[in-house]
């Protein structure tokens, strides 16, 4: 059914077996995780396990390290907001949560001592891979935020030295408007304050569909990484081929590259004008990310990996999942061949 969606860093479907672990949760199994009667204590049970999965997700030592929250924007404001904002730096590579936190307050990047650094662990543009660990150590950061969206399930990574990891569960096909923050020591101060909810850290009544679905997408994505990763790095190279040898077309990759994004820049054709195109013939594409497609300035983290203005605009993303196949992975670029050619004719006439 969604051999044709290649967005899926934008958001993926949920899969059939987070659903089934989801269902009960909203009808048959209704109480709340924080009611002392038996149907709450069901609710209870069912979210400390989900807890234990993000956490052997992470490979954290204690599921007490883990906060569900709405989301990764959430869990990056949160962080971000506990700290001296002159006291922030970031890679240039960040999501929009973090960007545009920072140019909300008027922040502006501190020098050595730092007492925050947010790193993304893959970018959501290019696909590109980074180590925050070492970042921390080379910029003398006293605490590092990593927004795993993007990489949580797909690639393996290390918790140590690491103060807070952020992710969503949209991202590894679980349900939308639910996520979680870790923290190595949890000690920030709460982002929503009411009940007791989530150790106090952040009031509300859990939604416990949306947490079990988190915790199933969790579990999936931890068992079957080595899996997913293989064929997302055999269709990424079917596409690639595909479009090999096409003139003044080039990739945007990095030396550390997750297979699950290719990013595309074509000279003298509009990305979004290549999205739409594509989009008539049943293939879901995006021409950057899904947090700024809204947006008509030039992408920040393009400019950041080098990529320059005229080629940013022809520049359109392909992101890879585990309902793709090689047929339609060749179709894709086949069909991306004929539209480039075609666009590019039809300017020329």
């Amino acid at each position: 059914m969604h051999e044709k969606y290649f967005d899926h860093a934008a958001t993926t479907p949920v899969d059939e077996r987070v659903l089934a672990e989801m269902l009960p949760y909203f009808n048959e199994h209704p109480g709340n995780a924080s009611s002392i009667h038996h149907l709450g204590k069901r609710a209870e049970a069912a979210v400390d396990l989900a807890r234990q999965r993000v956490a052997n997700l992470l490979g954290a030592e204690d599921p007490y390290q883990i906060t569900f929250t709405s989301g990764a924007t959430e869990s990056n404001n949160w962080v971000l907001s506990r700290f001296p904002i002159d006291r922030i730096d970031a890679s240039p590579f960040e999501h929009s949560s973090v960007r545009n936190f920072l140019s909300y307050h008027q922040c502006y990047r501190g020098e050595s001592g730092l007492e925050l650094y947010a790193q993304v662990l893959i970018d959501n543009e290019t696909g590109a891979v980074f180590c925050p660990a070492e970042e921390k150590k080379s910029r003398g950061a006293l605490e590092v935020l990593v927004d795993a969206t993007q990489g949580l399930g797909k690639i393996a990574f290390d918790l140590e030295g690491l103060d807070f990891v952020s992710g969503s569960a949209h991202k590894i096909y679980g349900p939308k408007g639910v996520g979680f923050l870790y923290e190595a020591n949890p000690h920030l101060t709460p982002m929503v304050v009411g009940g007791w909810q989530e150790f106090g850290r952040r009031s509300g009544t859990l939604n416990v569909p949306g947490i079990v679905g988190l915790g199933m997408a969790a579990e999936l994505a931890r068992e079957e990484r080595e899996v997913n990763f293989a064929q997302a790095t055999e269709l990424r190279n079917i596409i690639r081929e595909e479009l090999d040898g096409i003139d003044n077309l080039k990739f945007n990759e990095s030396a550390n590259q997750s297979p699950f994004i290719l990013s595309v820049s074509v000279l003298g054709v509009e990305g979004e004008t290549i999205v739409l195109d594509m989009d008539q013939k049943g293939f879901c594409l995006s021409a950057g990310s899904a947090c700024s497609s809204k947006s008509t300035a030039l992408s920040p983290l393009l400019l950041s990996f080098g990529v320059e203005p005229e080629w940013i605009r022809g520049t359109f993303r392909i992101s890879i999942g585990k309902d793709n196949s090689r047929e339609s992975s060749r179709e894709l670029g086949e069909n991306l061949r004929i539209t480039i050619l075609n666009l590019r004719n039809s300017k020329k006439s």
